[in-house]
């Protein structure tokens, strides 16, 4: 399944290819197919099975986890968990719910594009913040942000829409990065350095205390 975002780059890039096999042969026209193999894998958005137990929270991004740890969330003004995954350019970039609730409000932050690893990117470079009030009342902010070479983020929800755990809400064109703060009593399963799927893999419950 390839993600919309990748549509029109899909369409020139086999264009594009067939002109060229057609004008001067498959030799010179082979890095531009290359190109269309390069488009396929970065576009392509697979469904997840998304887990219905309650209490969890699934991952925003496809990646690895490269944070793990108390730390303020910025934008709610709190004390959260902060849990960050790194997508490099052979990630799926397609950007899911982690739990289900209504969005209260959003922030878009322009900044500078970092190499996304870094945890100085979490607050340099350019970012969309989004706050989900769960239907259990948690809150939860998930930040979208920007890489090395990455130009464009897009968000797909708005202030008021109610979403559901696992909900395609956004992408990230090219290597990035995902923050998520979750209330400090949040009962964490990855670890660091771990590989993990958008919308399928738990991050963990909430306390029900």
């Amino acid at each position: 399944m390839l993600a919309h975002e990748g549509r029109v780059h899909m369409v020139v890039a086999l264009v594009t290819a067939f002109v060229v096999t057609a004008s001067v042969g498959w030799w010179w026209a082979s890095p531009l197919w290359l190109v269309v193999v390069f488009v396929v894998q970065f576009f392509r958005d697979p469904p997840r099975q998304v887990p219905e137990e309650p209490g969890l929270a699934v991952c925003p991004a496809d990646g690895k986890v490269v944070f793990v740890g108390r730390q303020r969330d910025p934008y709610l003004d709190r004390e959260a968990l902060k849990i960050s995954i790194f997508m490099n350019v052979f990630s799926v970039h397609s950007n899911r719910t982690p739990v289900a609730g209504t969005v209260r409000q959003l922030w878009y932050t322009s900044g500078r594009f970092l190499n996304a690893e870094l945890d100085k990117a979490s607050y340099e470079n350019e970012r969309n913040a989004m706050w989900i009030k769960g239907w259990d009342g948690n809150d939860v902010t998930c930040v979208q942000i920007a890489g090395l070479v990455a130009r464009r983020i897009l968000c797909y929800v708005k202030a008021g829409d109610e979403v559901t755990r696992g909900q395609r809400y956004g992408f990230i064109r090219f290597g990035s990065r995902v923050d998520l703060y979750l209330p400090a009593d949040f009962r964490v399963s990855v670890k660091l350095g771990e590989k993990v799927k958008a919308g399928s893999n738990p991050l963990g419950c909430f306390d029900r205390s």
